[in-house]
This record gives C-alpha cells, sequence and structure tokens, in this order.
C-alpha cells in the first residue's frame, strides 16, 4: 500500500508551540513531508503565520501594521513569523496554507510570496472558504488548492469542482472507504485531519487517504511503516 503524505498540523505542534518557528523546525527533523500552517494578512498586506484571527492586547490582525504586530510575542517567547520566512524554514517540503480570510487586495501578494519559496511547486492553498480558493487559483492556475471540510457533503466531487480544488481536506471523523473511493474516481485527492491517535492513523492509512495531517509527524510515521512511498 501507498504511504499518506505525513503533514505536521502547524508544524510539530505536539511537542513546540502551534505555527511558531520552532514547531516548523521540529516538524522538518521529525521527517515531514510538508507542513499545514494558517495565515492572515495585515493591514498593510504582510501574510502572517497564526491560526487566530486577534491577538490578545493588540486586535484583529487585519486592522494591524506588520511593525504592530511584532510587538507580539507567542508563549515560547517567539514573534508571529511571516510566510515567507517559514517557507524558508522548511526548505524543499511541503507547505499546504490555510487561508483563514483574506481581501481580495492581497491575493497577488500571498501568490507572490508563494512563488518566491523555495519550492513553490509543493504549496497549495486551502480554505474552509471556498471562494479563496477559487479566487486564487483563478489566477494562478497552477497552484494547487484544496477544500477544508468538517461535514459529509452529499456531492463530496461538486464541492470540489465547484471550489475549483482538487484536493478534499476531510475532517478525519467523516472519512470512510465509500468517501475515499469517490475522490479517487474523480481523480482528486484526499487529506484527513487533524489525526493523532496510532489506531485512527493506521485505520485511515488503510482506507487509502493519500496524506494524513497531525501534531505529531513521528506517530504519522510509525503508523504507516507497512506502507510504501
Amino acid at each position: 500500500m501507498r504511504r499518506p503524505l505525513i503533514i505536521a498540523h502547524r508544524g510539530a505542534s505536539g511537542y513546540e508551540y502551534e505555527n511558531s518557528r520552532a514547531a516548523f523546525r521540529r516538524a522538518i527533523t521529525l521527517d515531514a513531508d510538508g507542513v499545514e500552517l494558517d495565515v492572515h494578512a495585515t493591514r498593510d498586506g504582510q501574510i502572517v503565520v497564526h491560526h487566530d484571527a486577534e491577538l490578545e492586547g493588540l486586535g484583529r490582525i487585519a486592522q494591524l501594521t506588520l511593525d504592530e504586530i511584532r510587538s507580539f510575542t507567542l508563549p515560547n517567547g517567539e514573534s508571529l513569523p511571516l510566510l515567507r520566512e517559514v517557507l524558508g524554514l522548511i526548505g524543499g517540503a511541503q507547505a499546504w496554507v490555510e487561508v483563514k480570510r483574506l481581501d481580495p487586495a492581497f491575493d497577488g501578494h500571498l501568490l507572490a510570496v508563494l512563488a518566491s519559496g523555495p519550492a513553490p511547486a509543493g504549496y497549495g492553498v486551502h480554505s474552509f472558504d471556498h471562494r479563496i480558493v477559487r479566487r486564487l487559483r483563478a489566477r494562478q492556475p497552477s497552484l494547487r488548492g484544496g477544500a477544508l471540510m468538517s461535514a459529509y457533503a452529499v456531492d463530496p466531487v461538486a464541492v470540489l469542482r465547484a471550489a475549483d480544488a482538487s484536493v478534499l481536506w476531510q475532517e478525519r471523523t467523516f472519512v470512510d472507504q465509500e468517501l475515499v473511493d469517490r475522490v479517487h474516481d474523480a481523480k482528486c485527492s484526499i487529506i484527513a485531519w487533524t489525526v493523532n491517535e496510532a489506531g485512527e492513523l493506521e485505520k485511515l492509512a488503510g482506507l487509502g487517504v493519500d496524506g494524513l495531517c497531525g501534531n505529531f509527524p513521528d506517530r504519522i510515521r510509525v503508523a504507516t511503516r507497512n506502507h510504501t512511498t
């Protein structure tokens, strides 16, 4: 059986603070195939890596400038990383960028950051807001697109087509053999998130998912050791 991609959720966030430089460095040392991360645009259009839209004590990222954000400190003592910094840290590894919200005025800047990274062919965008994925893909058709789902769609292929996406990012509890088969029959891929327990990792790998996204990339590797690359 083919081994699923090992994708470190917000970096190796089971070991280091999520979406921090330390988490992404750890993901690479643990031999992850790629990382998943979250981005927001600042008021002046800089793309920063962080999960929540708001920074405690400062306000919403979209209403702050990069200079204002630089004063914010993560629990591990680091400042918020820029997307371009993270891409440099992970080198040739894949990067899946979850776009939380994005003013269309900053689409070009996000795409430029991705294009200037060390391994642009290995980057992709995904979002719960499928309109963003479709919009970015319209400007950059070579960019991989993913549709995030936390429900079982009646027609998952239609969801992908509407978003102009080829990868279904499906919450782990809604993944079954029928879903995997339907996505594969449509020549698309499926990544299960967020999977951390060995038994569930083995089960989902056995169903044939194309990627497993979790907080402990080393656990994913151990759980899928009987699969070939």
